[in-house]
């Protein structure tokens, strides 16, 4: 069935796209029952008879598609997952490894930044974790800026305080 359906819109096809008057087109069964068309004779095979309809369509207004429809701009989330908000880091290297998760996934060309105690730690970059080294122990106060490929500020995490606990020096 999809085998004539197949061939009947080729024949169809080839019919509009190609036809000229001196050229015929024969149809017959093979040996597995299967309706063939072709433009050669073979035995037993009838001609088919085409006529030629011109389709003539109006013409469309294609302007519409050249308007860019207006992206939808996307809402950033940005948040630190590590260490907790209030949380206590008990490390007397003074290393603190710092997460921060970002909803939707940021697109290429984003960079993100990370600020300790209202500093930048270093430029932006396009990793999501920071290792900090050699932290004092005391309170400091974490935030992570999302920028664009433009350098715009696209979203900033609430200020996340943690709490460093070393060995004294002394």
């Amino acid at each position: 069935m999809k085998t004539r359906l197949l061939l009947l819109v080729m024949l169809i096809s080839i019919s509009f796209y190609g036809y000229s008057g001196d050229k015929k087109i024969y149809s017959w069964k093979d040996k597995n029952g299967v309706l063939v068309f072709s433009d050669t004779p073979k035995v037993g095979a009838t001609e088919v008879k085409l006529t030629s309809q011109t389709l003539s369509m109006p013409s469309v207004d294609t302007s519409i598609l050249d308007e860019q429809q207006p992206v939808a701009a996307k809402s950033y989330k940005v948040v630190i997952s590590s260490p907790a908000d209030q949380g206590t880091v008990r490390e007397n290297t003074g290393s603190v490894y710092v997460t921060s998760r970002i909803t939707p996934r940021f697109e290429n060309g984003f960079k993100i930044q990370l600020l300790v105690d209202g500093a930048a730690f270093a430029e932006p970059s396009n990793t999501s974790t920071f290792a900090l080294r050699d932290v004092n122990r005391g309170e400091h106060t974490l935030q992570v800026k999302l920028f664009d490929p433009q350098g715009s500020v696209v979203s900033v995490s609430p200020i996340s305080t943690f709490f460093m606990h070393r060995a004294s020096s002394l």
